[in-house]
């Protein structure tokens, strides 16, 4: 088969250079084209000197349907209204859709969700292989162990991130939900501040960090009586996302249209 040409959306941006440079260490995948938001100062600007490579000859432009043409997917880890436009672009050429964005709300997720029955879409709040493996394990514990032991989610990131919590956060703790059959935008308790009387059983709490250049630390715990098990994933280069992005985009290559995660990438939708 031939390689599979990718465009990479937000091609300024940390992840997107990121993504540019995975692209040309991995084989099976070509760079197709590099797209930023109108008035940013990388257009025009070759994609392989943006990404410390040296000049490939892509430009990165602004519009992207002119690259879709000739492409075979889309990588995008932007922001959710030009997700949601990707979303539609991607579905109207047939092709495949990576969405690392994350902060959706309920109305842009059903757009996304929408675009999905025409376009391949593979979409997580985070593209490490090791961060869906923790997702799968939280879900399996929170089955297992009782409301008895309360979940806890932790988690830090780089001074920068806009969003809270993270995506990866809000991932383990939909994965915490299911296991305990629970309904987590009901459940979760996102702040605590003064007099907030004693916990109650069965939430999902969480805790949210920032500081630093902290690509993403991450730990899931279950305290109970007299223990406490946790789950943990520190990321250290945002490389393994975009290879995790590239597998996910691999793998999409030929399957129907459907809205997609790492566990159905990864083959952790039953574990």
């Amino acid at each position: 088969m031939s390689e599979m040409r990718l465009i990479v959306a937000g091609a300024g941006g940390r992840m997107g250079r990121t993504l540019i440079r995975a692209i040309a260490e991995t084989k099976g995948v070509s760079l197709a084209g590099a797209v930023e938001a109108k008035g940013s100062a990388v257009i025009g600007r070759d994609a392989g000197e943006l990404a410390g490579l040296g000049a490939n000859g892509i430009t990165v432009a602004v519009d992207p349907e002119p690259l879709l043409a000739r492409a075979d997917g889309l990588l995008d880890f932007t922001i959710p209204a030009a997700t949601v436009v990707f979303a539609e672009l991607a579905a109207r050429h047939g092709r495949v859709h990576i969405v690392g964005t994350t902060g959706l709300k309920d109305g842009e997720e059903t757009l996304v969700a929408e675009a999905a029955q025409r376009a391949t879409i593979v979409k997580s709040g985070n593209f490490s292989l090791g961060v869906n493996l923790i997702a799968a394990l939280t879900r399996r514990v929170a089955k297992t162990l009782d409301d008895s032991y309360d979940i806890e989610i932790l988690e830090m990131h780089h001074n920068k991130k806009v969003d809270a919590p993270s995506g990866t956060a809000l991932m383990f703790g939909r994965a915490a939900g299911e296991g305990r059959g629970i309904d987590l935008n009901r459940r979760a308790v996102r702040s605590r501040d003064g007099h907030t009387g004693a916990r109650n059983v069965g939430d999902i709490g969480f805790a949210v960090l920032r500081g630093g250049t902290v690509v993403g630390e991450h730990s899931v715990i279950f305290a109970g009586p007299a223990e406490r098990v946790e789950l943990v994933h520190r990321a250290e280069d945002r490389m393994i996302f975009a290879r995790g992005a590239l597998h996910a985009a691999l793998w999409a290559r030929g399957k129907p249209p459907g809205l997609y995660s790492m566990a159905d990438v990864l083959g952790l939708k039953d574990f």
